[in-house]
């Protein structure tokens, strides 16, 4: 029965929770989990993208089968408590031009005391630009050809912060990317229309689909 697991986990490749059923997936473990997965989805940014039907609001890491978590490091290694502490949410738009993600970044992932690791917030601007485009792509799938960093401010531990894209040009198997990370602001400062938080990071990025693209897409999420 020794490959049961590994049958599985193809099984479960090959059929993927849909992006609402990833919504429902994830029950919080602990009170202080609890409390930061009520801040993201009571915050109203959270509820505006909610409402608004050109995004769709999914969890991609948990369309990960769970036997092969352990193996991915956005999906696995650096989930969980006191690192990315809950599943990142994110919206997206089906025709690839716009990204939106919040996640909260915890102790656990910093380089300088207190300071979440530059390294850190690089791979959350090369997955979150790449999850922008890739729709726009023929077989939805790219990798990465080039990122540009610019940081802009220090990204302190034990918060929420929010990735932002924008596809800015789509030629054959090229997407051309643009986003950035910034701190999440306070609910009523939202809601008095300073929506705006500070800017940690911007970036831009090209992603190329591989000309074996279509047998990729089943191992990509």
């Amino acid at each position: 029965m020794a490959g049961a697991p590994a049958l599985q986990s193809l099984q479960d490749l090959a059929n993927p929770p849909t992006d609402a059923e990833t919504l429902e997936l994830y029950t919080p473990s602990t009170e202080e989990l609890a409390e930061i997965e009520r801040a993201i989805f009571d915050h109203p940014l959270t509820k505006s993208l909610l409402d608004d039907p050109k995004y769709v609001a999914s969890r991609p890491h948990l369309k990960i089968p769970e036997q092969l978590r352990a193996q991915n490091l956005t999906g696995g290694t650096l989930l969980g408590a006191d690192k990315i502490a809950v599943p990142p949410l994110q919206f997206s738009t089906a025709d690839g031009s716009h990204f939106v993600s919040l996640q909260y970044l915890g102790n656990a992932l910093c380089g300088h005391p207190g300071i979440v690791h530059g390294g850190l917030l690089a791979t959350l601007l090369d997955e979150g630009l790449a999850r922008c485009c890739f729709p726009a792509l023929p077989n939805k799938v790219g990798v990465t050809a080039s990122l540009k960093i610019d940081y802009k401010a220090p990204c302190m531990a034990g918060q929420i912060v929010v990735l932002t894209a924008e596809t800015t040009k789509v030629e054959g198997r090229k997407a051309w990317v643009k986003g950035r990370l910034e701190t999440l602001s306070k609910a009523a400062e939202w809601e008095e229309g300073k929506k705006e938080g500070v800017v940690l990071t911007e970036a831009e990025a090209l992603f190329i689909e591989p000309r074996q693209a279509a047998q990729m897409r089943r191992v990509v999420n």
